[in-house]
């Protein structure tokens, strides 16, 4: 996979990618485990428009929803991508070793930096995770300073996003995937899509240490996937075709934000993993073992009420990790209660209120419009599969 041809430049492009939804497999698939995943139809939105040149070419980042605003000069990209590379390679070298946090060691946050977001709550910033994205494409494309023929672009790169962060449903791997998409297509020099995976799972590594690469698998093709994890690099995905009126059994609510970053609750989990293995190991093997069960259902067919013990056996597996708080699973039982089923859809939280994502299940649905006890949860209109990444225009 070596470097795209080079075509003219563009001088306006529009590029979307879907965030994701993970039906089964958290956390099991950081150690080999399978995982259902699916795309979902909030979406991304990155346009990225090419500026007059200046003495010192740099970028304009603008992130309304986080009422973002700063200019930030390529010299600072690449030093922050390159420290954040052997940041990560210092820390995480053998890549089999799962993550225990962010592998960033310092990046200047640009000047009007109003964003909210710190590295305590969801690892590094959207802004920052956005010049790790435009770093590792330029890097890529081979751009340089001091080559008047690769010299980067000057350019205005605006983000508009539907996906709330940090919450499950994969917003930095669709930040990653859609920028470094949008800077290659500005470029006239696209990626193709096996590049971008790469390219996409080596920012993701910046942020959560050694991701599966199956959030970034499964906002690039879309679709629902059926994702087996590659320790040596991207996981291997198989897209699966058939609809099971199963699916329309799901419902999809936002507990509210975690307490915690991805890389933070996965590295606590690798340390239960050391602390007690055979515990831990059982817990995975039970996810793994309802994931390939779920697979079957979804292919096979099989009735709600199997379907809905299957989903309560796995996400009982994932509280023995200690990845769902006690509040969440208050509310999980009396979903149980009623007859239906729930788990988190993603990494979960070790403390506070909020797990972000939640997959519910029940055998007829609408009973759920009947529970207040839901309330304090957000019901999100969410429909999936939906198409991965899209080139959406080009001027």
């Amino acid at each position: 996979m070596g470097t795209p041809a080079p075509a003219p430049p563009r001088h306006r492009v529009s590029v979307s990618a879907p965030g994701k939804l993970i039906l089964m497999g958290e956390h099991a698939a950081v150690y080999g485990h399978p995982a259902l995943v699916a795309a979902i139809d909030l979406r991304l939105v990155v346009t990225a428009t090419a500026q007059v040149e200046t003495e010192e070419p740099g970028v304009e980042l603008e992130l309304p929803q986080l009422g973002y605003c700063g200019l930030v000069p390529w010299s600072e990209i690449w030093t922050a991508t390159d420290s954040a590379r052997v940041s990560w390679r210092r820390q995480f070298g053998d890549a089999t070793k799962p993550a225990e946090g962010p592998a960033v060691e310092s990046m200047r946050r640009p000047a009007r930096d109003t964003t909210r977001a710190t590295s305590e709550t969801v690892g590094v910033t959207p802004a920052q995770l956005v010049q790790l994205a435009l770093g590792e494409a330029s890097r890529r494309l081979g751009e340089s300073l001091d080559s008047p023929d690769l010299h980067p672009a000057s350019l205005r790169l605006r983000i508009d996003s539907e996906l709330p962060v940090g919450a499950g449903f994969g917003s930095s791997a669709s930040l990653a995937v859609a920028v470094a998409a949008a800077y290659g297509a500005l470029r006239g020099r696209e990626f193709d899509r096996p590049t971008l995976l790469e390219l996409s799972l080596d920012v993701e590594r910046r942020q959560h240490g050694t991701p599966s690469g199956i959030d970034n698998a499964a906002v690039l093709y879309g679709g629902l996937l059926w994702a087996e994890p590659n320790p040596a690099g991207p996981p291997t995905c198989e897209p699966l075709s058939a609809y099971s009126p199963l699916l329309g059994c799901f419902q999809v609510f936002h507990s509210g934000a975690p307490g915690e970053s991805t890389g933070v609750v996965v590295g606590a989990v690798r340390r239960k993993l050391e602390q007690a293995p055979e515990v831990i190991h059982r817990a995975f093997d039970v996810i793994g073992s309802c994931t390939r069960t779920l697979l079957r259902y979804l292919e096979d067919g099989a009735t709600r009420q199997d379907t809905a013990r299957l989903i309560r056996r796995c996400g009982h597996a994932l509280e023995s990790l200690g990845v769902v708080p006690e509040p969440i699973r208050e509310l999980i039982r009396r979903i149980e209660q009623a007859g239906g089923a729930a788990k988190i859809s993603g990494a979960g939280s070790l403390t506070g209120t909020g797990a972000g994502s939640i997959l519910v299940f029940h055998p007829e649905p609408e009973v759920f419009q009947e529970n207040s006890f839901l309330q304090s949860w957000r019901k999100l209109p969410i429909q999936f599969p939906a198409p991965g990444l899209v080139l959406e225009a080009i001027s």
